[in-house]
């Protein structure tokens, strides 16, 4: 595998550390693995998963914002047209394009059909967020994380731990409280095909973490993102054509438009931190903490959409964040 060096100019200061972690210009080393190193650190691994997890929960709201009165498969596609543009340019900025033709037919096929699953998740989770409140669509989402940390335990052969089994526990906890609605709430009979949509959303979600993590190994993590990014935009665009909505972009305006394109940066650096998480770390780990980005979510949530947290779901997040954090313990 490549390896690429950091830029001779920046060894030091704010810049050195920036231009590592966006330009991915860290040397790739399987001691990384470990959630420390010697002196006691984070693990690389690790602080790309939290980064992942930042942007992650930035992107929600940014595409709550942009995709108002516009219908949710359009904006997936035009999203997903700037997360394309963002990846590819940073694979040619480090030259990885030039492994291209070392990448194995598994490979490809896995980074393929990760891609398909996230292009399924994406266009049921932005048609929930659409027509669902953003505090009952991101946690059910995040659900996905229990079911990606099975299918790894038990189809990558990921170990099984006292404090993975806790920590599934809370947060599937966490999950079930947060979806539950207020009495108040019950006797309204909202429309539940939001909730539909949120749940498909989770299994396609889960299933590409699965994927991507077979599909990425012995790949440079930046062109597998951009690979996969590939195949999202082809699907996002095909639905647009079929649907025949593809008209209707020149009624997007100018406001929605940022906030499209915002949104398709902050998921362009979540799937790069993500990706290159995934790739050194266990699935079960990674996953789990990516999903935090519900903390910037219900944050950002309540101060854009004063949508505010019942003490149920307060509890539930709680447990979440708790369960998370659990996962890092070792005992």
């Amino acid at each position: 595998m490549c390896v690429y060096q950091p830029f001779v100019g920046y060894r030091t200061g704010i810049v050195n550390l920036t231009v590592s972690i966006l330009l991915y210009h860290i040397p790739y080393h399987k001691k990384d693995q470990i959630e420390t190193d010697e002196k006691g650190n984070l693990a690389m691994w690790m602080i790309y998963a939290f980064l992942s997890a930042l942007f992650a929960g930035i992107t929600a709201i940014l595409a709550k914002l942009g995709i108002k009165d516009i219908d949710s498969n359009l904006a997936t596609a035009v999203r997903t047209l700037v997360v394309v543009v963002f990846a590819w340019g940073i694979v040619f900025l480090v030259g990885s394009q030039t492994t291209v033709a070392d990448i194995s037919g598994k490979s490809l096929l896995f980074l393929f059909l990760s891609g398909l699953s996230t292009g399924l998740s994406w266009i049921c989770y932005f048609k929930a967020l659409q027509i669902g409140d953003i505090n009952k669509v991101v946690p059910i989402d995040k659900s996905s994380t229990v079911l990606s940390m099975v299918l790894a335990i038990a189809f990558l052969q990921e170990p099984l731990t006292a404090n993975k089994v806790l920590g599934m526990c809370a947060i599937a906890a966490g999950t079930y409280l947060m979806i539950q609605k207020k009495d108040s709430a019950q006797k309204e009979a909202p429309n539940r095909l939001w909730l539909i949509y949120a749940l498909l959303s989770a299994l396609f979600a889960a299933l590409t973490s699965i994927l991507g993590k077979v599909g990425i190994e012995n790949v440079e993590s930046n062109l597998g993102t951009a690979i996969r990014t590939l195949v999202v935009l082809f699907m996002a665009w095909i639905i647009v054509l079929a649907t025949r909505k593809g008209k209707e972009i020149k009624n997007i305006e100018q406001k929605s438009w940022l906030f499209l394109v915002l949104s398709g940066l902050a998921t362009g650096l979540s799937w790069l931190c993500y990706y290159r998480a995934l790739q050194d770390g266990q699935a079960s780990l990674v996953v789990p903490i990516d999903k935090l980005s519900i903390l910037v979510t219900v944050l950002f949530a309540y101060v854009f959409f004063k949508e505010k947290l019942s003490k149920k779901s307060m509890v539930g997040l709680t447990l979440i964040v708790c369960g998370t954090l659990l996962l890092l313990i070792v005992f």
